[in-house]
């Protein structure tokens, strides 16, 4: 049977509830390891985390609810550490360059 645009909706925005908390929490813990780390943070870990997470970064991947949906769809067909994983692989790396434009490291 063939799902509603309410049903459909609902479930990418479930996903993507999901997704947000995932990248949250793979947030906090990379703030965490560079401050522990030999490398300084160079910013606070408010700001490093809300640049980690907000909708304005997760707009240069893709749609920001797209983006947090695939993070969500990862995690729960494949569990944290895919979640991670993926994090690591498409989202990371870009963040890293615009954190390095953004401190001019």
């Amino acid at each position: 049977m063939k799902k509603s645009k309410k049903q459909a909706w609902r479930e990418t925005n479930d996903q993507a509830w999901v997704g947000d908390a995932v990248l949250s929490l793979y947030a906090r813990q990379w703030v965490l390891r560079r401050e522990a780390g030999p490398e300084p943070l160079g910013e606070s870990r408010d700001d490093a985390f809300r640049h980690f997470t907000c909708n304005d970064f997760l707009a240069t991947i893709g749609q920001p609810t797209e983006v947090e949906a695939a993070i969500g769809i990862v995690y729960l067909e494949q569990g944290e550490q895919a979640a991670f994983d993926f994090i690591e692989g498409k989202i990371l790396p870009l963040y890293l360059k615009q954190r390095r434009k953004r401190l001019k490291l």
